[in-house]
């Protein structure tokens, strides 16, 4: 579950929640924050490549497009799953309240910058996934979520939903680029999978197109790079011979994992669990993000039955059966409510030293 929901959400109110009323397209707001808007609900606008990319950033052809959401959208919220750690080379936000992604789309490496205004969210792109990037944005803030769906049957639950109005669920509609870190994640702690993840994709990844140098950020290697690692530098990055080997075995069938983002998320999971080292933790982190599942809750982690068992019914030492006990009724919409425990802050104190990372350097 590592990293799975930074950035945390600032504490003030979303535009369009309750007594903050949102405002037209174009007017200032709270960056990354959106309020419910109007008339122009679900308009959107494209504009003609430019030549300059943003402040700072290398000159660049990009192409733009301005879109207005028929809902509250958080943006910090909605895409903060994506973020792996504070270096994430494939991710960053910066203080102007802009969001920046890059990833390997079907059509080419792309740089997503986005940011919102008012009621509108603004979104520039460069590279040869530009466009496939620009089409797919409502996809990607959740255009396709259904958070009607959700009833809070806990009061935790109802409040935390109510302070935040902004929370879609993300849908990338990319496999490999959440199934290789989701690997590397598996049984290590948060801090070792963050390094692993950074350290290889600045050295084998491509660099960011557009993207301004000082952000340090860079696409994720294809599936063909990922493949000629050689053994050492896995070693290097701490990743042990079990996890490089899971990610061998994944993109060398690439093409077929990456056919699982246009699938119902479970027979999506059922295909990423026919890869030897894929088993039900690392398919559910990674269709929550490719597919945004809403019931794909996360089982066999080390922390989040605990959190749900504290959060829903005061017993931190719940384990598996125990968590999918309490989330039962809320049955196809667990993923959701599994976040919505986790956005709350309602988790156990802590009673222990946090693990001690492993140093596989000596081996």
């Amino acid at each position: 579950m590592a990293g799975r929901y930074a950035p945390r959400p600032r504490r003030t109110p979303a535009p369009g929640g309750p007594g903050v009323p949102a405002g037209p397209p174009g007017t200032s707001g709270p960056p990354g924050r959106l309020g419910a808007a109007g008339t122009t609900a679900g308009h959107s606008t494209r504009v003609p490549a430019r030549a300059p990319g943003p402040t700072g950033a290398p000159a660049a052809r990009s192409r733009r497009r301005c879109w207005v959401p028929p809902w509250p959208l958080d943006l910090g919220l909605t895409l903060g799953p994506l973020r792996r750690g504070p270096g994430d080379p494939t991710f960053r936000a910066t203080p102007d309240g802009a969001f920046w992604r890059t990833c390997r789309t079907p059509e080419g490496p792309g740089t997503l910058r986005i940011t919102a205004s008012g009621g509108a969210v603004e979104a520039e792109a460069w590279g040869s996934g530009a466009d496939w990037l620009l089409d797919r944005l409502p996809v990607l803030l959740g255009e396709r979520d259904d958070p009607d769906a959700f009833t809070p049957r806990h009061r935790l639950l109802a409040l935390t939903r109510r302070r935040l109005p902004g929370l879609r669920l993300v849908r990338t509609g990319l496999v490999m680029e959440s199934l290789v870190p989701s690997i590397l994640e598996q049984k290590v702690t948060t801090d070792e999978a963050y390094r692993a993840w950074r350290l290889l994709v600045r050295r084998y990844g491509d660099p960011a197109p557009g993207a301004p140098a000082a952000l340090r950020l860079s696409v994720v290697p294809e599936p063909r790079t990922w493949a000629l690692v050689p053994s050492w530098e896995w070693h290097r990055a701490g990743v042990d011979g079990k996890r490089s080997a899971t990610v061998l075995r994944a993109v060398r069938v690439a093409p077929r994992l990456e056919e699982a983002a246009g699938m119902a998320p479970e027979d999506a999971r059922r295909r990423l669990e026919l890869v030897p080292g894929i088993g039900p933790w690392t398919s559910a982190e990674t269709v929550q993000r490719s597919n945004g599942a809403p019931d794909a809750v996360t089982t066999g982690d080390y922390h989040l039955p605990g959190i749900v068992g504290h959060a829903l019914a005061g017993r931190r030492d719940a384990d598996d059966a125990e968590m999918l006990e309490l989330l039962e009724p809320y049955a196809g919409q667990r993923h959701r409510a599994a976040r919505l425990i986790l956005l709350s802050g309602r988790t156990p104190p802590r009673r222990a030293p946090r693990m001690t990372p492993r140093d596989i350097a000596p081996l």
